[in-house]
């Protein structure tokens, strides 16, 4: 066995070389006793990128255990590209969802864009056809102009290349804060649909089976991007420019063709996206994964640029590269087949049997690595964790007297026009969300619904988080993110049936910031387990930290439903003059991490909502039962800026209708012993509003007692055009719904210039 040795021109390896690649000297020497020896300068690019936060998980492994990831629905949980759940008649759902914030903070374009094309390859490398892309997204206040610039970019980035792909975006979500000015999150989830029986891993196996890279050539792009997501972002992170990788989304429709037809001609028996680590992660997990060593010869890998090193290959992350392991005497196939879509398809290896992860150049050898131990063993920390004593005392807190507050016509006025309640249409218009022909419910209601072709069935989708929640109470927070997502898709009358989670949080070597994720995923675990919807996968992002501090802790939820009738698929909006509309679940005084108070005081604090389980599991279960008997027109979810915005939107109707309809409300009745303040805004979980033909209202009745879900109804909907009137026990509000839209729809555009 020939020992790795540097390659020429390899800088020696030092401390600071060592420090450089965000390694500590414990590290260090774990890396010595696993070799025998010193590494080579390539390896200690491997063990950088494979050993960072972003791709070993070492501060959350432990963490991540405690959530349910079983179930008769998971087909695969986590652990591979994607998770995917069981559908009906041999389909099955792959989805997945991941970060890409550093990246988008220095260059908002492309790290967008990157982000979509990443996430895209992590689904179909699955055997799965991607249907549907959303996005999760967080800026500083758009008063700033880096921070317009920020979002600009960054939904251009998102729409392009999607757009480019083929794939409709078909939801999400977009909030603004205080703590995201300097490290914007840029989240993006890709929802796929193959057969069951196609689905295919990423194990390697098979002895002297070749490893193959199809798609685009290696540059010099990307390199160290693991290593630069697992870091803070600082005043010298402008520098770090060239670790955004550059995406091509014209060579990834053809990868995603090539790579499907592969996995259907049997040629292949395994398949891996180059994402962060670029060929090393591929490689190297393939490997791991299937119990087997792999021998590379890197100066076969094609490269764009000349002189490339061993080094430089290894942990380049030029986009839209796939590594295939193909059966030994099938190679020329999988060569024709990448040819048909005008790609290349290079031998530059093979699978071996004795557990090594061996990379040489030419003769050299210059990395030579026990392949299990170097995925397996790498560190696993358990940090300290506690309550910073500042949150506490904020949950305890209210806003500081001031002015009067505004008369609630005013007040509703003012949320509509607040960034992170307005409508988002200025950003989801720059997308496509139709392509594909199979959209049912676009983007601007609860949930994204698209119709499995062939099929009568449809899948719900949808992206949540409220991050003052988790900021101000990381469990009930946790808890309110599944709850709200499991709403959301329950509103458009389908079953929530699984998670796939991206946990957006600061340095987790700071005890305040690892209670958070602690506390936060403690809520995911409890939710998910009385919702039934385990965790299939996703992504843990953290160090997401600027010289202004950490941003809000944002664990974000992407949740599949499936829609048994998609043809009975239930819209947000009214649409029916004279239908019922009622109230389900109780309104409290809840004002904690509320809109109003935001909005109105620009306060984040008091204690936030508390989340029911078994109340939300009992309202998910009647929206669902409701929609399968065709009882409700419409149904909406109260989440952002409560009763008085959800009643409100449904008043608004759709981005794209030209006007919505009038309601008359009458709440004298209803939330007994609240201020008329509380009762239109306050937060309570566990509440939608739905509106039915008034012939079914009391069939909507009955089935709400049936599942112990509280109804109330509050009045009816009235003509195209008209004036949304909501009475109150001490005040009145009155507003045409054309006013309403103004405010709602313009308020962005308005602060991007448009």
């Amino acid at each position: 066995m020939t020992p790795a040795t540097p390659f020429p021109g390899d800088p020696p390896i030092t401390p600071a070389l060592v420090r450089d690649h965000n390694l500590t000297a414990a590290e260090y020497h774990r890396i010595e006793a696993m070799l025998g020896r010193a590494p080579t300068f390539a390896e200690l690019g491997v063990f950088s990128a494979l050993w960072s936060e972003h791709c070993s998980y070492k501060h959350s492994k432990p963490v991540l255990r405690t959530f349910p990831t079983t179930g008769p629905q998971v087909v695969q949980g986590p652990g591979e590209n994607a998770g995917v759940l069981r559908l009906p008649d041999g389909w099955a759902v792959a989805f997945k969802i991941e970060s890409h914030n550093h990246p988008s903070a220095v260059e908002p374009y492309q790290g967008a864009a990157t982000g979509v094309g990443g996430i895209l390859r992590d689904v179909f490398t699955m055997g799965a056809r991607p249907v549907a892309v959303l996005n999760s997204l967080r800026f500083g206040p758009l008063d700033a102009a880096r921070n317009r610039y920020l979002f600009a970019g960054v939904v251009r980035g998102v729409g392009d290349y999607g757009n480019c792909v083929g794939v409709p975006t078909l939801g999400g979500e977009v909030d603004f804060g205080a703590s995201y000015g300097g490290n914007p999150l840029v989240n993006a989830m890709c929802v796929g649909l193959l057969k069951e029986k196609d689905l295919i891993t990423a194990a390697a196996h098979g002895v002297g089976n070749v490893l193959l890279v199809v798609g685009s050539s290696t540059g010099r792009d990307g390199i160290h991007g693991a290593a630069f997501a697992s870091e803070e972002l600082t005043h010298e992170s402008e520098r770090r420019r060239p670790q955004v990788q550059v995406g091509d989304p014209f060579t990834e429709k053809l990868l995603l063709e090539a790579s499907l037809e592969l996995i259907a001609s049997g040629h292949i028996v395994a398949i891996q996206d180059m994402g962060a680590a670029g060929l090393t992660s591929s490689s190297a997990e393939m490997a791991a994964k299937g119990g087997v060593g792999v021998e590379i010869d890197l100066s076969l890998v094609p490269t764009r640029e000349p002189g490339m090193t061993p080094y430089e290959i290894l942990l380049s992350e030029s986009q839209e590269r796939m590594l295939v392991v193909a059966k030994a005497d099938r190679v020329l196939q999988v060569q024709a087949i990448a040819t048909k879509w005008e790609l290349a398809a290079t031998p530059i290896g093979r699978v071996t049997d004795d557990g090594m992860y061996r990379a040489r150049w030419g003769s050299q050898v210059v990395v030579e690595i026990p392949g299990r131990p170097l995925i397996d063993d790498c560190p696993v920390y358990t940090p300290d964790a506690r309550e910073d004593e500042a949150i506490a005392q904020l949950r305890a807190a209210r806003p500081a007297p001031g002015s009067p507050l505004p008369a609630p016509d005013e007040v509703l006025l003012t949320l509509l026009d607040h960034p992170p309640v307005a409508s988002k249409r200025w950003v989801y218009e720059q997308y496509d969300s139709t392509v594909q022909a199979s959209t049912v419910i676009g983007p601007g209601g609860d949930a994204g619904v698209i119709l499995v072709r062939g099929a009568d069935f449809g899948i719900a989708v949808t992206v949540d988080c409220n991050s003052r929640y988790v900021l101000l109470d990381p469990y009930e927070g946790g808890k309110a993110t599944v709850a709200e997502a499991a709403r959301n898709v329950a509103c458009t009358g389908a079953r929530p049936l699984g998670i796939t989670d991206c946990l957006n949080f600061g340095s987790p070597e700071r005890p305040a910031v690892f209670h958070q994720f602690k506390e936060a995923c403690r809520g995911i675990a409890d939710a998910c387990r009385a919702l039934d919807t385990p965790v299939t996968g996703g992504n843990v992002s953290f160090y997401n930290e600027s010289p202004g501090g950490a941003v809000d802790p944002t664990p974000v939820v992407g949740m599949i439903g499936l829609l048994t009738r998609a043809d009975r698929a239930v819209p947000s909006h009214a649409r029916a003059v004279g239908d019922a509309v009622l109230v389900l679940g109780h309104t409290r005084a809840e004002l904690g991490g509320s809109q109003l108070w935001e909005a109105l005081y620009g306060f984040t604090g008091g204690e936030p909502p508390r989340v029911d389980l078994a109340a939300e599991r009992r309202l998910v279960d009647y929206l669902v039962a409701g929609a399968e008997r065709g009882l409700f027109r419409s149904a909406h979810d109260c989440s952002q800026g409560g009763l008085g915005v959800a009643l409100a939107e449904v008043a608004i109707g759709g981005p794209y209708d030209e006007t919505g309809f009038g309601l008359e409300i009458d709440l004298t009745a209803y939330g007994l012993g609240l201020a008329a303040v509380e009762l239109l805004f306050s937060e309570s979980q566990g509440r939608a509003v739905i509106t039915c033909p008034p012939d079914r209202a009391a069939a909507v009745a009955a089935l709400a007692r049936e599942l112990g879900v509280p109804t109330q109804r509050i009045g009816a909907v009235g003509v195209r055009g008209g004036v949304v009137r909501l009475g109150l026990r001490d005040a009145q509000l009155a507003h045409p719904v054309d006013r309403l839209r103004q405010v709602y729809f313009t308020a962005i555009p308005r602060r991007m210039g448009d």
